[in-house]
């Protein structure tokens, strides 16, 4: 207990300094003012898409999905996807990245193990893909965009955190492939590091769901679902691109579409830190990206800020909820998902 509470008070710890950085000079007033002022036409559409990411997301989820079970529904697919980032909302620690999988193993009578096996190697291939996306834009920045003129404290940010993500998913892609090629020696190593630590009845249940989660990258051993996942992966990012585009033509700012994948790069990088719902992270990261790229006026940054996080926010808590509160679930019995899967 002790534990926990320390972790927690060091997110809301995290949060609050981000969120002073953040807006430690705005004037509320100005940034009321330009928050408003969205059309309300293209308000509508803004909330059309702004669950788009969960539809891309559960579609590309079933290709990791196919060598355990070929049939999921979509509909379990949406619905897990909308509860975990709605639990991630909510609670610090990116809890929803553990309901999600088990919520969807306990619909669909699959091992848990596995479906947290494909979460990992989304979130590996997310990094990857924001990464290529970012690479092509510099290179192709000369001829797409001459006049886009990146300040050298934001081109500093780019590249520091472009290395950073191409070195984290290589990091995270050789470890996901050293435990699918090396099965047996990695559990076992795994399970020589975890047995000071663990009694032995627990210390099984964790090699089992070790053998689970490595079936679970047994997407790595098609080639043909590799490559038709990762044309998805970068479905999905142009369509969060496609998202914020819409977004801030609702506000008159007619940017073009290819100028904001490093804006969307350096939001997720925000959006990684683990608080609850992304907050300070995005919101420190999204300011910075506005004032830094395009040179936007930082009240007008908050602003703007603040709406596009609230409606992501907003929306995607009310779909997630709404769908607990149809199958009779709570947050609280969420969490005992993975008590009561056997594995």
């Amino acid at each position: 207990m002790k534990k926990t509470w320390i972790r927690v008070a060091l997110i809301v710890l995290v949060m609050a300094v981000f969120l002073f950085l953040s807006f430690r000079k705005v004037n509320w007033a100005d940034a009321y003012r330009f928050g408003v002022r969205i059309s309300l036409p293209a308000l509508f559409l803004v909330l059309a898409l702004t669950p788009l990411h969960i539809l891309t997301r559960s579609l590309r989820w079933k290709y990791l999905l196919i060598h355990e079970k070929r049939d999921v529904k979509l509909r379990n697919l949406l619905s897990a996807t909308a509860i975990g980032f709605a639990v991630s909302y909510v609670l610090p620690g990116r809890v929803g990245e553990i309901v999600r999988p088990l919520y969807l193993a306990r619909k669909e009578n699959v091992r848990p193990g596995f479906v947290i096996g494909t979460v990992v190697v989304e979130r590996i291939f997310d990094i990857i893909t924001m990464c290529a996306l970012l690479g092509i834009f510099l290179l192709a920045r000369p001829l797409v965009a001459a006049d886009f003129l990146i300040k050298p404290e934001a081109a500093k940010i780019l590249n520091l955190w472009g290395l950073i993500g191409v070195a984290s998913s290589v990091v995270l892609m050789t470890l996901c492939l050293l435990f699918y090629f090396f099965r047996e020696k990695a559990v076992g190593l795994a399970s020589r590091v975890l047995k000071p630590f663990l009694p032995a009845r627990f210390l099984e249940k964790v090699r089992t769901l070790l053998h689970e989660f490595i079936d679970g990258l047994k997407f790595f051993h098609s080639l043909g679902t590799m490559l038709i996942y990762i044309g998805l992966s970068f479905v999905v990012w142009l369509g969060i691109i496609l998202f914020y585009w819409v977004f801030f033509r609702a506000y008159g700012l007619s940017l073009p579409y290819v100028l904001l994948i490093p804006y969307i790069f350096i939001t997720g990088v925000g959006a990684s830190i683990p608080t609850p719902g992304m907050v300070g992270g995005f919101h420190y990261f999204s300011i910075l990206g506005l004032t830094t790229l395009f040179g936007i006026e930082a009240n007008q940054a908050a602003g703007l800020t603040i709406v596009v996080h609230a409606l992501q926010l907003v929306v995607t808590c009310l779909l997630g909820y709404a769908i607990l509160w149809k199958e009779g679930l709570s947050v609280f019995q969420l969490r005992k998902f993975g008590e009561t899967i056997k594995p």
